[in-house]
């Protein structure tokens, strides 16, 4: 599969990524990893494995004979024997971040999906060669996975990303689609039904979207607001649109329209109340407390809701939700800097000190993350799910 991929690789691969060996080389060590670099090179590949095979028993050490062993396996669709070449690779040079996700596509098709989700966010972290190719499968990859965990925010990030790459594929706009609907691959309509039409209209939205083809995605929004009114969350991810073009009233109206169709949503509960946040906080405390009292496990709801409640004055309960967020989100700087505050403000000083410093220590850590990071920036926290990676529990459509 993915045709080109692997001669890609060899193409742009670099030998300074691979740790050497520091064995003497053998004679039988030498002759037999340049027939097989040979054999590989002529696409005698059945050769070249066995060949490698024989060299990589002298030396186990040889990482980039691990690679090229790897790729030639991942080339015939050997899956499992693909994996523990990679492996080896990984083993002797972890910030291999290409390895990594060679490593997790093996394992994507091994059904193997915890690991594989693991190692593509690694390896997309660590970076990869600068290959286009190779770049799409990887956010491809990654946002099928994270659709099947019901992590739409984390998967949305991934398939924009791949859509601002130039990716054109029906199945990239069908999954950005199903992320901003909030919809797993197993629940995706049959084709050539009404639902699957609306999904496929959505990931052209977001396609536009992500190309700032903003006139093209609103009136592609607009249409299918008006034409299925009723599908479930089509107007939360209109508004969620309406949020990145700078129309929060626009939006508003959205996300309560999306409450009309589904009373129980919290999602769009908190979308208006993030939106409220420090605009009109009192407006937005109204609808956070909604969010909590319908899901009271969703850890966004209580971070959002304490600092609504610490903007409002009322920071003894801001407290409280603050903390009970922090259980979820021991990492995330912005929770420390609003309970420095909330601790500063009721004359807890110690703990207003640790808290702050703590602020300190993971924003220098995230943003130090962001700069080694080829991929972008870092999303914002203040939207449902970019902290937590969860769905909050919504309805299934």
């Amino acid at each position: 599969m993915f045709a080109g991929l692997v001669a890609a690789l060899f193409l742009f691969w670099y030998p300074q990524a691979f740790a050497q060996s520091k064995t003497l080389p053998s004679a039988d060590f030498e002759a037999l990893s340049l027939r097989a670099n040979e054999a590989r090179d002529a696409d005698r590949l059945e050769e070249a494995i066995a060949l490698y095979k024989k060299a990589l028993a002298l030396r186990s050490s040889w990482t980039e004979g691990w690679w090229s062993l790897g790729t030639l396996f991942y080339d015939e669709d050997k899956y499992g024997d693909a994996a523990e070449a990679f492996r080896k690779v990984v083993q002797q040079n972890a910030k291999n971040g290409t390895a990594h996700v060679m490593l997790g596509l093996c394992e994507y098709e091994l059904g193997e999906e915890d690991s594989a989700l693991k190692e593509l966010g690694t390896g997309r972290e660590l970076g990869v060669l600068k290959d286009e190719q190779l770049q799409q499968v990887l956010l491809y990859h990654q946002g099928i996975l994270l659709l099947r965990k019901e992590r739409f925010f984390a998967a949305k990030e991934a398939l924009s990303t791949l859509l601002r790459s130039g990716a054109q594929s029906d199945a990239a706009t069908l999954a950005a689609g199903m992320a901003v609907l909030l919809i797993k691959p197993v629940n995706l309509p049959p084709e050539n039904t009404p639902g699957r039409d609306v999904i496929l209209r959505a990931g052209r939205a977001e396609s536009f979207l992500a190309q700032k083809k903003f006139d093209e995605a609103r009136a592609e929004y607009e249409s299918l607001a008006r034409d299925y009114p009723e599908f479930p969350n089509i107007h939360y991810a209109y508004g969620r649109f309406l949020l990145d073009v700078n129309a929060a009233t626009e939006a508003i109206a959205e996300f309560q329209r999306e409450i009309q169709n589904n009373p129980k949503n919290t999602l769009a509960r908190l979308q208006i109340a993030a939106t409220d946040y420090r605009v009109d906080s009192p407006a937005g405390l109204a609808y956070a407390k909604e969010a909590v009292a319908l899901n009271p496990q969703f850890p966004f709801g209580h971070y959002l809701l304490g600092l609504l409640l610490l903007d409002t004055g009322d920071v003894s309960h801001a407290i409280s939700e603050l903390e009970f967020a922090k259980r979820f989100f021991p990492q995330e700087p912005s929770l420390y800097f609003a309970l420095g505050s909330a601790y500063a403000r009721v004359g807890r000083k110690q703990e207003a000190t640790q808290a702050r410093a703590t602020f300190k220590r993971l924003q220098e850590k995230a943003s130090k993350e962001t700069e080694d990071n080829v991929y972008g920036s870092r999303p914002s926290n203040l939207e449902p799910g970019k902290l937590s990676g969860e769905t909050g529990n919504q309805p299934r459509p």
